[in-house]
């Protein structure tokens, strides 16, 4: 994960939640004042999110001591110990929301991610996200996608063309889209276009894109409209697919297969964060 990013990101996610100070634990423990909290593991799952931690602590104080007990992408089982902090206990309790809240929702996002590809178990069709993030998290929720296996499609509306429905509908056809990127836009930024019908296709390939998203069909429609595409144009399917037909694209030819519902249905994993007192460290 790219740690020159992620710092300022958790900064503004420290200020919404911190503000001036905690004002419960500031006011009961003093800066002298020294504990320990665990990182465990409520159910079974995949770890993502040490990078949190780490630069986590160290922007509310440098002098914590991280131990992590569990790598990105580990699996994990309920019970387990994740990460050992140690340090200032105000400093501990401070932190321990912004993190929690992030590394339980990017291992819903590995898991979940896991499963995708585990379900589909194809030697060629890839998994990948989509645009569907939460606001703020794209770079945390796309790196949690990638530790569970899958692949990212585009990152923002800057750094790939799609042509979508409203797109064509507004430029009148796919091949007046694609000619006018074209005239504008250099040879180094592919083209998508996303299809819904055969004709929708044979235009596509006429048009020579880059890549064909067939959108919202059965494995059957997917496999026919794929023996139309050459090979030169690289093929997604999108849009209906769930956990539960998943599987019933593994033989279509596909690339790749976007799923949405990576990012935008996922359920956090249950992390708990638990103070170690002194009884607790003797025994």
């Amino acid at each position: 994960m790219n740690t020159v990013k992620l710092r300022p990101l958790l900064e503004q996610f420290f200020i919404e939640d911190i503000g001036d100070g905690d004002l419960t634990s500031d006011t009961l423990f003093g800066s002298h004042s020294t504990g320990e909290v665990q990182f465990t593991a409520k159910g079974s799952g995949v770890f993502c999110g040490q990078s949190i931690i780490l630069e986590g602590y160290q922007i509310i104080d440098p002098s914590v001591e991280i131990t992590l007990h569990c790598k990105d992408g580990e699996r994990m089982n309920e019970g387990q110990i994740l990460a050992t902090a140690r340090g200032n206990m105000a400093s501990l309790l401070k932190g321990e929301r912004v993190i929690l809240n992030l590394i339980q929702r990017m291992s819903g996002i590995t898991t979940l991610t896991t499963l995708a590809v585990d379900t589909l178990d194809s030697p060629h069709t890839r998994i990948c996200d989509t645009r569907k993030t939460t606001p703020g998290l794209r770079m945390l929720e796309k790196y949690a996608v990638r530790t569970g296996g899958g692949f990212n499609h585009r990152n923002g509306l800057y750094d790939a063309v799609m042509i979508k429905d409203n797109h064509i509908a507004f430029a009148g056809s796919i091949t007046a889209a694609v000619k006018q990127i074209r005239q504008q836009l250099g040879h180094m930024i592919k083209i998508e276009v996303e299809a819904e019908t055969e004709a929708q296709v044979r235009e596509a390939i006429e048009a020579q894109v880059d890549c064909i998203m067939l959108d919202n069909q059965t494995p059957d429609s997917v496999r026919e409209l794929q023996r139309l595409i050459p090979s030169s144009i690289t093929t997604e399917a999108s849009g209906g697919i769930t956990l539960d037909n998943l599987a019933n694209y593994r033989s279509t030819g596909v690339d790749y297969i976007s799923l949405g519902f990576l990012t935008h249905s996922v359920s956090s994993l249950d992390i708990s964060v638990n103070a170690i007192t002194h009884k607790e460290a003797l025994a």
